[in-house]
């Protein structure tokens, strides 16, 4: 059986992830990793895989099935998703969730007028807590939906962080208040706005005679990651971060409270503790991978979302084999 060929751009955390998770399949091998740095200066130890300069990736487009994208979602993925859907099937996990609907446009534009299968904001957070929000309102629609995040590091926001002038290296966390979590859990529905469920505490690496107080403000304002949240900014030095905050724990609850008949109380629950968010989530994107490529085979062409595929996609397995082995 022929397997699916594998591309990555980017080889940060994530991407790095996405070359572990490929090696736990068996349907699919990795052609090339793209990067902007020096190729040479990857050092892969997998002598099958290229390393290539992300200029040369259009090179690729016979030789490669999906694309993974595992750039950030601030800056990177709005120019490269709509680049890359151009020329390959392609999977992300863009995580700006105010600005999906003006990504998903620019990715299904641009996807649909080249033939390409494009699964964008694929993960957990947006991506499989997404699809558990969805399948728990349609099942207990006279309840009340709750997300919570953490304990635990987030990619997209520490990426933010990174990203504001003055700042070497930063990390930021999302604490969940376990107050509001146990009143939702008792079945109270209470009315919670977005600085009740959670606090975010970053740990800021500042460029030698940067304005601290700058970069906290900023961080602070940051529209979409920080501004309507409760934020605390520690700065600390780069040996503190590298022995501390290495790690990247993270995890979460959706919770769907609900009565049903005249007084059962119905809570629908799915969480998830997870050691490495970068590796889980590059782990999300191997198996949407799949579905991409199944979808593309289909001529299922355009921009697409977890609600547009269904389960067996995902799946190694057969039809046949999902029905007998797991319904």
């Amino acid at each position: 059986m022929s397997k699916i060929k594998i591309g990555i751009v980017g080889y940060g955390n994530l991407g790095k992830g996405a070359v572990e998770a490929i090696k736990q399949t068996e349907d699919m091998e990795l052609v090339a990793i793209f990067s902007r740095r020096d190729p040479e200066s990857l050092k892969l130890a997998d002598p099958n895989v290229k390393a290539v300069h992300i200029s040369n990736a259009s090179d690729y487009k016979d030789e490669i099935d999906v694309m993974l994208l595992c750039g950030g979602s601030a800056t990177d993925l709005p120019e490269q998703t709509p680049h890359f859907a151009s020329m390959f099937n392609t999977v992300d996990s863009f995580d700006t969730h105010a600005k999906i609907p003006e990504f998903y446009q620019s990715v299904n534009e641009a996807a649909t007028k080249n033939n390409t299968t494009a699964i964008i904001s694929v993960g957990w957070d947006p991506g499989l807590f997404s699809i558990n929000r969805v399948m728990a309102e349609a099942i207990l629609p006279s309840g009340k939906n709750y997300t919570f995040w953490g304990k635990g590091l987030s990619q997209g926001h520490s990426d933010a962080v990174r990203r504001v002038t003055g700042v070497k290296n930063g990390v930021q966390y999302t604490i969940p208040s376990e107050t509001a979590i146990e009143r939702v859990r008792s079945g109270e529905n209470p009315e919670l706005g977005t600085a009740d469920k959670h606090n975010r505490v970053c740990y800021i690496v500042a460029e030698e005679g940067a304005d601290k107080a700058a970069i906290e403000n900023e961080i602070k304002t940051m529209p979409n990651y920080f501004a309507d949240y409760h934020t605390e900014v520690h700065f600390i030095s780069e040996d503190e971060l590298k022995r501390d905050h290495s790690k990247a724990p993270h995890g979460g609850f959706v919770i769907q409270s609900a009565n049903t008949g005249a007084d059962n109380t119905q809570i629908y629950e799915f969480s998830l503790k997870l050691d490495s968010n970068p590796e889980f989530t590059a782990s999300v994107l191997v198996a949407y991978a799949r579905a991409a490529y199944r979808l593309s085979s289909e001529k299922q062409f355009g921009a697409k979302t977890v609600y547009d595929v269904a389960p067996g996609y995902i799946s190694p397995r057969s039809a046949e084999e999902l029905r007998r082995d797991y319904l």
